[in-house]
């Protein structure tokens, strides 16, 4: 039987185990830290019975993914009652609901430039999504299905569209401040400035996957995910080790590894020819995110009902406020007024706190590895949104860049993408290479999220990788 080792447990690296075993191959996974999982580790960060996600938390892509829906994972999934909502200085929010029409509805004049943009595509789904999330090298089939439909109203138009920057979307198709600020904080979720290619097509991404999917979480946490990916990884014959760092590159007939390209470069030791070192070294990591958990009294006193509809809360106010933050966290600098990503999960899901308590969890952008402690910060956005907010803080827990990084070494400088995620490295990770997971080392590749297609669980980085991997086995 022919070998496989894989390098990290993230959701990455178990798709990557799991692509193999099914192929029949024995399989190894090493995990360096003592729980397996990666970004997907649920922990009781502040009190007894309060269970927050340590890193990811609303997972949309988890369930698009097309490798995980071939799983039958025992997984519960959680539809919070709206995916996102965004609140306003005013008391209103805005509403991403689950409905395509529900959701327009809630933009006024811009509900039919709204549907002009995202039905075509939300119609299309099954077409674009292949495009979107693989598994790469994109298949001719998958590129003439798509191909078929660019004749359908709009959906060459929305595609286009989603290769802009945010700003230009927002101001180009959007008449409405409001629905302009709704728009910039799903684009924000790119970590990029909103006046930089391809932020919109984050937003739009994002948006159409709370139609077509919704943005659900696993009941009692992230590591419900994990969990079950492991329990498929072992039903399959596969070996988890924990607390088993590994510090050169094992020999194996396929070696995966869910790294990103400076740990690569650490494992190889030298073996790397200069070439490829020189493309690794120059691959750019973006800001990095501090991070805050809260076990909580009661639920969050939203001055906007619909907020306590919503799993997801973009706290921002205008486009222009957005903007300013994420450009304050490429330009150095912490924002005094950051863009604040919430989730309220325990409003739906009664596991994640004792009866009557809740949890949240929010983080921020901020410098690429900065050690500003950005706590009263994010609580003033809340706060600013939510009056009495503080006064419902049982306990806190933060996590800043070094944290992050001491707690994932791919989490380099606290960049959750694993990489920027700008025009030019979202197409190309780590390097200019039409197959970006073959490594010049015969049998090692590379699967993190510093591969197509880039950040999110959804493991298609790991399957993908896997596939050439299984590829190139076949002709040697």
């Amino acid at each position: 039987m022919r070998r496989a080792v894989v390098i990290g447990s993230g959701p990455n690296g178990l798709a990557a185990a799991i692509t193999l075993a099914r192929a029949g191959l024995e399989v190894e996974v090493h995990e360096a830290e003592e729980e397996l999982g990666g970004g997907l580790r649920s922990a009781e960060l502040t009190l007894p019975g309060f269970v927050h996600d340590v890193c990811s938390s609303i997972h949309p892509l988890g369930v698009a993914s097309p490798l995980f829906r071939t799983l039958g994972l025992d997984v519960e999934w959680v539809q919070p009652d709206a995916p996102a909502a965004h609140p306003l200085d005013d008391g209103s929010a805005v509403l991403l609901e689950q409905g395509l029409a529900a959701t327009a509805a809630g933009l006024g004049a811009d509900e039919g430039a709204y549907r002009r943009l995202v039905g075509p595509v939300v119609e299309s789904w099954r077409e674009v999504e292949p495009v979107l999330l693989g598994p790469f090298p994109i298949s001719p089939r998958a590129l003439r299905q798509l191909g078929g439909r660019l004749g359908a109203r709009g959906l060459t138009a929305g595609l286009r569209a989603g290769l802009s920057s945010a700003r230009v979307l927002g101001e180009r198709h959007f008449a409405d401040e409001r629905t302009r600020a709704w728009f910039a904080g799903h684009a924000a979720h790119s970590v990029l400035p909103l006046e930089r290619r391809p932020s919109a097509g984050f937003g739009l991404a994002l948006t159409c996957l709370g139609h077509v999917v919704g943005w659900p979480f696993p009941q009692g946490g992230s590591q419900r995910l994990a969990d079950a990916l492991a329990v498929n990884l072992r039903a399959l014959g596969g070996e988890i080790r924990t607390s088993s760092p590994v510090e050169s590159l094992p020999r194996a007939d396929i070696v995966l590894a869910d790294v990103v390209p400076r740990e690569l470069l650490r494992l190889a030791r030298g073996r790397l020819p200069e070439r490829y070192v020189r493309g690794l070294q120059s691959y750019r990591h973006g800001p990095g995110a501090f991070k805050v958990d809260w076990a909580l009294d009661g639920p969050i006193p939203w001055r906007a009902a619909e907020c306590r509809r919503a799993g997801t809360v973009h706290l921002g106010g205008s486009l222009d406020e957005i903007s300013a933050s994420e450009w304050d966290a490429w330009r150095g600098r912490p924002a005094e007024r950051p863009f604040v990503l919430l989730a309220q999960t325990s409003l739906f899901d009664p596991t994640r706190a004792p009866a009557g308590k809740h949890t949240a969890w929010a983080y921020c952008h901020v410098p690429h590895g900065s050690a500003e402690d950005m706590t009263r910060q994010i609580e003033a956005q809340v706060e600013r949104f939510a009056p009495g907010f503080g006064e419902l803080v049982l306990a806190r827990h933060t996590m800043g860049p070094a944290e992050l990084e001491t707690h994932n070494r791919n989490l380099v400088g606290g960049d959750i993408n694993a990489g920027a995620m700008d025009l030019g490295q979202l197409l190309f990770r780590p390097v200019r290479k039409r197959v970006p997971y073959r490594t010049p080392l015969e049998g090692v590749y590379l699967c993190s999220a510093a591969t197509p297609p880039g950040g999110g669980v959804h493991g298609m980085c790991g399957y993908s990788a896997a596939l050439v991997a299984l590829k190139d086995l076949d002709r040697a």
